[in-house]
């Protein structure tokens, strides 16, 4: 059991954390720092939550695991702001979706405390600790992504700390995670966003006609965009390989469909099928 667990700006997957921690019993004590008093306010009235600190270096103070939940361009700031109040040998970590900026420059950081990188592969189009659930992480993927400098013994307990709240730990290089989250994550939210935002030129009042197979597509499109923006900034390389790889896709959809080629636009409409049904509904 972790003495003392401090998460540091929650948001639905922060405050997901919470609830998951004091739920299974991952921690004794479980400290929470928000920029807003009006969050901080709500917090302390959470059963889950052992005590709110008004600043980040308050709530670290005697931390064996920090987890810092910020949006991902606020996190090695963060680490910046902690550094010199953190216990030696603590433990810090964070739940961004974008891993090789961040690791190479948070491990860079610390001089007496230990950074492992991770990304539960957990969330919603909401937001807010509010929305958050104990049970979100249970059986979803959490990359843990050390690099040659990361402690040992402290990837070994951050992955154990994730398998705690119910993830599936996958151990990869942040380079790799960064290429692989850019084609499952990162390329669907942009399709998502990019296929509403091209239905609005058209006529909106058609809209109200669609049915669950538009809704289903297009959910994630209501994921908040700001947050969205800092990812995709932190990732463009990727996910600019992962639109060029389905911009060809595409175009052999369109050509084939233009040619009236309907033998190969029944085998990508298979392909996709079988893509869903073995890999994705597995």
């Amino acid at each position: 059991m972790i003495e003392q667990l401090t998460i540091l700006a929650p948001g639905l997957l922060g405050g997901s954390v919470a609830k998951a921690a004091y739920a299974t019993k991952a921690a004794k004590r479980i400290v929470i720092w928000s920029r807003r008093p009006e969050t901080r306010r709500a917090l302390r009235k959470q059963k889950f939550v052992t005590e709110v600190a008004d600043t980040p270096e308050a709530a670290v103070l005697g931390a064996s695991l920090v987890v810092i939940a910020s949006p991902v361009t606020k996190i090695v700031p963060l680490i910046a702001q902690i550094n010199a109040h953190l216990a030696k040998g603590c433990i810090v970590t964070d739940v961004g979706s974008v891993k090789e900026s961040i690791v190479k420059k948070g491990s860079k950081l610390l001089k007496d405390a230990h950074f492992v990188g991770s990304h539960p592969m957990a969330g919603s189009e909401k937001t807010g600790w509010e929305n958050g659930s104990s049970d979100l992480f249970k059986n979803r993927t959490c990359f843990i992504t050390p690099i040659k400098s990361t402690n040992k013994e402290a990837t070994k307990s951050v992955a154990l700390f994730w398998k705690k709240l119910g993830a599936n730990v996958v151990v990869c290089d942040p380079k790799k995670h960064d290429n692989t989250v850019a084609q499952i994550s990162h390329l669907p939210q942009v399709i998502a966003s990019t296929l509403c935002s091209a239905l609005l030129r058209k006529d909106p009042k058609v809209l109200a006609y669609a049915g669950n197979g538009l809704k289903d597509t297009t959910r994630i499109a209501g994921s908040d965009s700001d947050l969205w923006r800092e990812i995709i900034d932190l990732n463009q390389k990727e996910i600019l390989k992962a639109l060029h790889n389905y911009q060809k896709e595409l175009a052999q959809f369109e050509k084939a469909l233009k040619e009236k080629n309907f033998s190969q636009v029944t085998r990508i409409l298979a392909r996709g099928k079988f893509c869903r049904e073995r890999f994705i509904l597995r």
